[in-house]
């Protein structure tokens, strides 16, 4: 994305975006996406939808699995039913994401973040010269393991936030569980095989979207392209769209499920299926009429462990891919930052 307006960090980061929205204002230069692209049509996506109930059945699980592996290895994601957290604690989740988003701005920047700070109320750090902000604001957490948490960074106000978000990291723990072994069967793995690579102490955060309307939606994304450099994100989304993802040169518009989980492989699962499932690049487009929440739930190997191409997945017609890494995350958020991504440093 291209931005051709330089400003201070200070500048930018005076006011946030929900407040020009209140304010009336257009977005200001460093907002403004220099992409032809942004309002071109996209296609409602097509994206296959996996029911983990079946996958739990033994008589029925062969075909879902198979509609599984095809998913991730064309689309990289999918749409998760059945998934095993109740429809009523997500419920919970987006009304407390609403509830703190729609607080007084002095309420919320009890909890925001530095400049070059990632976790707490705000927006990303400030990217490199030359790209664009989004056109959102977020509140980013650490969830687990426990002793990573900065509890003076989990909101007060909903008073239920924290018993909520501690309740959703528990279902989100059970649901990497069985996505993991699924995604493992689906290739014909040992089901723990990813489990062993990710790591008792596997990484969860969570990332709560605000995405404001605006008057001028072709000038701004809410989220610029980019692939996740996770091992794979679970996407709660609210009723309103805005999620694409790019397919064979074309961007396609994830519709809304009420009570789905959107399953989106991130780099690492690219490198541990040793290029079979692919991690989509997709984005967020703003909306004239209507705000949108999102909820994402990072799952990542825990820190400083190595992951690679699972050995079952390498072969003389399919050699290895990738090589060996660690801490690949943070490498990804380096290139993020400049607006191109970061696997290429993991092939062989």
């Amino acid at each position: 994305m291209e931005g051709n307006c330089i400003v201070p960090v200070e500048a930018l980061l005076s006011k946030r975006v929900q407040e020009m929205v209140l304010n009336g204002e257009e977005p200001p230069p460093p907002y403004v996406c220099r992409d032809d692209d942004i309002m071109s049509s996209a296609s409602s996506c097509p994206l296959p939808i996996i029911d983990f109930g079946i996958l739990s059945s033994p008589t029925k699980q062969k075909q879902e699995l198979q509609k599984l592996k095809s998913a991730l290895s064309s689309w990289g994601c999918f749409q998760a039913i059945n998934h095993g957290t109740p429809n009523s604690l997500l419920d919970k989740v987006r009304q407390v994401a609403r509830e703190f988003f729609e607080q007084p701005m002095e309420q919320k920047k009890i909890i925001s973040k530095g400049v070059e700070e990632f976790e707490g109320y705000g927006a990303d750090p400030v990217p490199e010269q030359g790209q664009s902000l989004d056109w959102s604001d977020r509140l980013f957490l650490e969830v687990y393991p426990q002793e990573r948490r900065k509890p003076d960074l989990w909101p007060q106000n909903p008073s239920s936030f924290r018993d909520v978000l501690e309740e959703y990291t528990v279902k989100m723990r059970e649901a990497t569980n069985l996505i993991s072994r699924a995604i493992a069967k689906s290739l014909d793995l040992e089901e723990k095989c990813f489990l062993n690579q990710f790591g008792e102490q596997a990484l969860l955060q969570a990332r709560f979207n605000h995405y404001s309307s605006c008057a001028r939606p072709d000038l701004v994304l809410g989220l610029k392209p980019h692939a996740d450099g996770s091992g794979y994100t679970i996407i709660l989304q609210d009723d309103v769209e805005g999620l694409q993802v790019h397919h064979d040169g074309k961007w396609f518009t994830v519709p809304t499920i009420s009570h789905a989980l959107l399953i989106l492989m991130g780099d690492q699962m690219e490198i541990m299926t040793n290029g079979i499932f692919k991690s989509p690049v997709h984005r967020v487009l703003a909306n004239s009429e209507r705000e949108r929440i999102s909820v994402a739930m990072f799952y990542t190997p825990q820190p400083n462990k190595e992951i690679g191409p699972e050995q079952g997945l390498v072969n003389e017609e399919r050699p290895k891919l990738f090589k060996k890494v660690k801490d690949y995350a943070d490498t990804h958020f380096e290139y993020y930052q400049r607006g191109t991504r970061a696997i290429h440093i993991a092939k062989v």
